[in-house]
């Protein structure tokens, strides 16, 4: 699984949040995601209070689409997910986040290493403040300084993480520029993630077409399902 989110195909996640996605909802979401080829499901969030074993069990009985973990807090460990994403916030300056959590949640995780892939995550203002940045208790890189976001993503790179993933924020008003994405992308080697704020095709297009590897949706979906089904459709015109 890990070498299938990490190759260089470009991908569609989706983002449930076990708050949220429950009973005939999950399952019209997920009937959705099969019907549309959804590459991966990415379960978690920062204001998650539900138990996320139960959402990646249901996921699993309604469906065989990969479930990733996507952690906001230590509450949401899980052997069940089949891949976690180990979550390094290197755009801040919190050391829970930057390696605290990560040392609690160590030796549960150290005998499912084969399963995490190392993120270098970094918020990226993109309007309103999100809740991201409540929790995280971070500020945003301002979307107008592109060359820190490069020199910080260079520097996740440099330090072995797997993966960059730029994130707008749930809420945010706006994607994370294409500019910045296009930025990043002649700079570094590793798959590029973009997530937050994505609300539309044209969107999906521009960001694919800046660089990114995977483009994480949440929200976006559930206010428009269609969103999803565009998002595998611009997504296979990249594969050809």
């Amino acid at each position: 699984m890990r070498s299938e989110i990490l190759n260089n195909k470009k991908k569609i996640g989706l983002l449930l949040d076990p708050d949220k996605a429950r009973g005939d909802s999950l399952s019209n979401i997920l009937k959705n995601a099969v019907e549309s080829k959804t590459d991966f499901i990415l379960a978690g969030g920062s204001l998650t209070f539900n138990n996320i074993d139960n959402l990646i069990d249901a996921i699993k009985r309604e469906c065989s689409i990969p479930v990733i973990l996507f952690p906001g807090n230590l509450l949401q460990l899980t052997h069940k997910a089949d891949a976690i994403l180990l979550l390094s916030l290197i755009s801040g300056r919190n050391p829970e986040l930057l390696i605290g959590n990560h040392v609690v949640a160590a030796p549960f995780l150290k005998d499912i290493r084969s399963k995490l892939i190392s993120v270098g995550y970094i918020l990226i203002s993109c309007g309103s403040k999100t809740s991201v940045e409540y929790i995280s208790q971070t500020e945003a890189i301002p979307s107008d300084k592109p060359e820190i976001v490069v020199a910080t993503a260079l520097a996740g790179e440099m330090l072995g993480l797997g993966m960059i993933y730029l994130e707008a924020g749930s809420g945010a008003s706006e994607p994370v520029p294409t500019d910045i994405i296009s930025s990043v992308r002649d700079n570094i080697s590793i798959p590029i993630a973009v997530g937050g704020g994505i609300k539309d095709k044209h969107q999906i297009n521009a960001i694919f077409k800046a660089g990114a590897d995977i483009i994480i949706l949440g929200n976006g979906v559930e206010k428009n399902p269609e969103l999803l089904i565009d998002a595998c459709r611009i997504r296979d015109t990249f594969r050809v």
